[in-house]
């Protein structure tokens, strides 16, 4: 397994390791003992979620789930490409407000884990893409929230994203008032 780190302490990289033959490939996505014994203690998930997206250029975020049911996710992409987005939000962090993104695709099979007090969101960069995340809070709809894709700065790759109503009508970064410290 491959991990890789960010300037911003929370968000890692994960590549399984894959192991093919002339019929395909096969790798673990999740174990968590290979994970802590490679250094990353990620949290018991007890969701998984699924989405499929037609259009190119459908984006989807910046999400987030306030405490008590804020969320830490792990994110893969198992068919197409997609940019996949973290903005930490964590009151009192050195790096509030900045982000990271990676490109994750089935081909590549990186996954990455966005921490609680992270915003998260992706935009497709092909047609058909399925998008596979663990959650380790169930989907509480009364702690929901988004903040407008185009109010930080992050170079998505369009200005004319494919978005659902609710993320039409987010406010905007500035206008967000973050439930999430640094301390947790």
């Amino acid at each position: 397994m491959k991990i890789d780190y960010f300037a911003i302490p929370g968000p890692v990289l994960i590549t399984p390791r894959r192991f093919g033959d002339d019929r395909g490939w096969f790798c673990e996505t999740w174990n968590k003992d290979a994970l802590r014994a490679a250094g990353v203690d990620l949290p018991d998930f007890v969701q998984d979620n699924h989405s499929y997206s037609a259009p190119r250029h459908t984006l989807r975020g910046l999400h987030y789930q306030r405490p008590p049911h804020a969320q830490d996710k792990l994110v893969r992409c198992s068919r197409g490409a997609i940019l996949d987005v973290a903005v930490d939000v964590r009151a009192g962090s050195p790096t509030y407000g900045q982000w990271v993104s990676s490109e994750l695709t089935a081909q590549n099979g990186a996954q990455l884990f966005v921490p609680k007090g992270f915003l998260h969101g992706f935009v497709t960069l092909t047609e058909d893409c399925e998008v596979q995340y663990k959650c380790s809070d169930v989907y509480a709809p009364a702690c929901d929230g988004a903040v407008r894709w185009d109010s930080l700065g992050i170079a998505w790759g369009t200005d004319a994203p494919v978005l659902s109503d609710k993320d039409r009508q987010a406010p905007a970064f500035a206008e967000f008032q973050t439930p999430f410290t640094i301390e947790g």
